[in-house]
């Protein structure tokens, strides 16, 4: 496997409105407002008895990971498989590429890392393979087969923060040997910061391709205002752009 340092590549935002153009939601459209021993094997620093099923620390962690989750693969919902993939940055930033990326954090920090391999094949990240091969999918590459190994990936992840304490700590196989111990809340957390962030890079995309807009399914949080609103609006924010712009 080659290096997989692309993957600390950190993340914040919320989520779209995949199918809903923002004129029609700002009219009030129908969406609402351990350690690893000698042996290899795991050891955590004392007992902890945080569960997914309860509430507390790990609970809520989990609940912001799947949030962001939700989020990032609403945005694909009612797009073309062009639209899903075709690159709308300089850099080629795109939906589809996202869960593919964001499967592979996934399957490295909160599987791999916990000596929790997936076994699922992931060529984009074998020695040889391009730069940026984690960050779009090929034609051959369907929607439902990268949305489907995001949900696997889901899966394996929620498998190991469930089996595991906290404190658990694991070793990131591509980080430099001597800084490369973790704690199962410190991989968890870095997770969620990477899907996030991408979640919102995929609100913005979203936006700028069909104008649909929204922080999660079912609710926009988006002021209840019109389309008319929203146009008096933006030219007051480049109003004042300007006027800074000139005054620096």
């Amino acid at each position: 496997m080659r290096s997989l340092r692309h993957l600390t590549r950190f993340a914040a935002g919320g989520g779209k409105t995949a199918g809903t153009n923002s004129k029609d939601k700002r009219q009030g459209g129908a969406a609402g407002r351990s350690s690893r021993d000698k042996n290899g094997g795991q050891r955590s620093r004392e007992p902890q008895t945080w569960h997914m099923t309860a509430s507390g620390p790990k609970a809520d962690l989990h609940r912001y990971l799947q949030s962001a989750r939700d989020a990032l693969l609403w945005k694909l919902e009612g797009l073309s498989e062009y639209d899903i993939r075709r690159p709308l940055t300089p850099t080629g930033t795109n939906l589809l590429g996202m869960v593919k990326h964001v499967a592979s954090v996934e399957l490295g920090y909160l599987g791999d890392t916990f000596g929790r391999p997936s076994g699922e094949p992931q060529p984009w990240l074998e020695d040889g393979a391009e730069p940026n091969a984690d960050m779009w999918a090929t034609a051959d590459e369907s929607r439902e087969q990268m949305v489907g190994l995001y949900r696997r990936a889901w899966a394996h992840a929620d498998a190991t923060i469930d089996a595991l304490t906290l404190d658990t700590i694991g070793r990131v196989p591509w980080w430099p040997s001597d800084k490369n111990e973790v704690t199962l809340h410190h991989a968890v957390v870095r997770v969620i910061a990477d899907t996030h962030r991408h979640a919102g890079h995929a609100d913005v995309l979203r936006e700028l391709m069909d104008g649909a807009v929204g922080m999660n399914k079912g609710k926009d949080d988006m002021p209840p205002v019109d389309s008319a609103w929203w146009e008096n609006y933006r030219s007051r924010l480049e109003r004042a752009a300007r006027e800074a712009d000139r005054g620096a």
